[in-house]
């Protein structure tokens, strides 16, 4: 299986995973928090922070905007998905943000729009998310902007059919899948990690873990079954307003999860067993003569 780069960052087999803090909508508009995540994104020695970006005409139709849904920024659906978009001069504070405190950054595009408008930024690659994988036009569009830039593909909801055709559209140069199962929160009955073999032995191209869980656990367990990027979303409180917060982890789990995706990297070794010089004294202490 071979080994693709994001910015300076090895992807593959035998490489530290690469972590991203997903900020997707948990900034709730407001860019002062979005710079708080940044800085615990950062802290805990997250590789990237990921945001979401929408044409919210384009996405959505007249009626889903019309909707009735009450928010901290109206009673209509519009007017909650308007609330929550970054504009230009708020991606500009965050591209100056992330390079001042030297951590990449991201987004998920939603239509060509807005891959048009991320494009203007040096992203370190593109990601593509699970209710997209079936949008070839997406795809498609998406790989041609993203040239020699990786693309993230997060599978959620989909079947490997599903799968197969998107992988057809974007190609495997530069591609990397994410196992992930789009319920917020998820169950771990729901989780199905063993689909990380499934991907890597059926596509023969890297693969790594996006998280929708509460716990550590099971992003843990997937860099240990060989996922090499994991994106798990953070919050300030999980008790904040937001569709998200709930499937987020706060401050203090980010940064246990990053000094336990490193311990088990570590723990991983290489494979070959030896006796370690550790061990030699233990030898003479506790074998048994002769044996």
């Amino acid at each position: 299986m071979g080994v693709i780069k994001i910015h300076d960052y090895p992807i593959g087999d035998g490489h530290p995973s690469f972590v991203i803090a997903e900020l997707g909508i948990n900034h709730n508009g407001d860019i002062s928090l979005a710079k708080k995540l940044i800085d615990v994104a950062e802290a805990a020695g997250c590789q990237a922070v990921k945001f979401q970006k929408r044409t919210v005409d384009v996405v959505y139709t007249p009626a889903e905007l019309a909707a009735h849904r009450e928010s901290p920024y109206g009673t209509t659906n519009g007017e909650l998905k308007y609330g929550l978009e970054f504009v230009q001069e708020e991606y500009e504070e965050i591209d100056r943000y992330c390079r001042e405190l030297g951590i990449l950054w991201l987004a998920s595009c939603w239509d060509e729009a807005s891959v048009d408008f991320i494009d203007q930024f040096p992203v370190c690659c593109y990601k593509i998310a699970s209710p997209s994988l079936t949008d070839d036009n997406l795809l498609a569009y998406t790989r041609a902007k993203a040239k020699d830039r990786p693309v993230l593909l997060s599978t959620g909801m989909s079947q490997l059919d599903q799968i197969d055709h998107a992988i057809e559209v974007l190609g495997k140069e530069n591609l990397v899948l994410l196992h992930a199962c789009s319920t917020y929160p998820s169950y771990y009955e729901e989780i199905n990690l063993r689909v990380i073999h499934t991907l890597k032995q059926r596509y023969g191209i890297p693969v790594g873990y996006s998280g929708h869980e509460t716990g550590l656990a099971s992003s843990v367990a997937a860099v240990a079954m060989g996922a090499c990027v994991v994106e798990r979303h953070i919050t300030m409180d999980r008790a904040m307003w937001g569709s998200d917060q709930a499937a987020s982890l706060e401050p203090s789990g980010i940064t246990r999860l990053m000094r336990d995706i490193r311990l088990v990297e570590t723990a991983m070794g290489d494979g070959v067993k030896r006796v370690i010089e550790r061990e030699k004294p233990i030898i003479k202490k506790l074998r048994r003569k002769g044996a």
